[in-house]
């Protein structure tokens, strides 16, 4: 989701390859259920998660390096504690913010809007007209057996920011339990270059019920006119824990009791 604002400094460093560390994808249609299906309840898992997530508090910790071979020679890192007034609306508390020692990279604001909301990605039943959707398979995630879908936004537009890559989603509670991917578009006008790296996102579940993101990382060579940037982010989510004793969260069309959240 990141995108970075090349520096008239910037020099060529060696390119890093993303790092996933599936098993091996099986290219075969899913028993007893159609991919039509499968994408109508994980949509709809997905937008019960959405709704869910709005009232838990959480703290994430954000961390961008840029990298000269495996030498760090700049970073950036604030962390935020995320919590949510008693509409529903969103705060985000700055907590730790060092001065930054980026020098051949700057933070832009679609990189905050990424680190806030594409880099923990959800597709809701809403959003599934926005992409298209491809089965590609079924594969095996530590423990979870998965589908796997390759989606891509149907439309590119520079004022919205979605994600385009895969996704996996456990065939047992239908909910998206890792993503691997980018924010799109890339971003140039003249001199400015903003580009985004590949990440992937790892979720666990929470309370028993919902799979939140918990830990985003991304190893990955931006490639700018004046030189190839090599960079490496790190997002840890912590400390969720659900609020407010009016709070009504649903799963399956079922009230989940009332019980202190158990963080991973």
């Amino acid at each position: 989701m990141l995108g970075f604002l090349a520096l008239l400094s910037s020099f060529g460093v060696p390119r890093a390859n993303a790092q996933r560390g599936e098993s091996n994808l099986v290219n075969q249609p899913p028993q007893g259920i159609s991919v039509d299906q499968i994408i109508q309840r994980f949509a709809a898992k997905e937008k019960d998660f959405r709704a869910a997530r709005a009232h838990y508090t959480y703290r994430q910790s954000n961390i961008i390096q840029t990298l000269e071979g495996s030498t760090v020679d700049g970073e950036y890192r604030q962390d935020w504690d995320v919590n949510f007034d008693t509409h529903g609306k969103r705060s985000i508390a700055v907590t730790y913010a060092p001065a930054p020692t980026l020098s051949r990279i700057s933070m832009t604001s679609e990189d905050t809007n990424d680190l806030q909301n594409v880099m923990p990605f959800v597709l809701t039943t809403d959003e599934i007209p926005d992409y298209n959707i491809l089965y590609v398979g079924q594969q095996r995630e530590d423990e979870l057996q998965t589908y796997v879908f390759d989606i891509s936004p149907k439309q590119i537009d520079k004022n919205h920011r979605r994600f385009e890559g895969r996704i996996w989603v456990d065939n047992h509670d239908f909910q998206i339990v890792k993503t691997y991917g980018k924010s799109v578009p890339d971003l140039r006008s003249g001199k400015d270059e903003n580009l985004f790296p590949r990440f992937t996102t790892y979720r666990e579940q929470i309370d028993n019920v919902y799979w939140f993101p918990t830990y985003t990382t991304a190893r990955d060579t931006l490639h700018f006119k004046g030189g190839d940037v090599d960079i490496r982010v790190i997002i840890k989510y912590t400390d969720y824990k659900r609020f407010g004793s009016e709070t009504k969260i649903l799963y399956d069309g079922q009230q989940i009791p009332d019980s202190e959240p158990q963080p991973k």
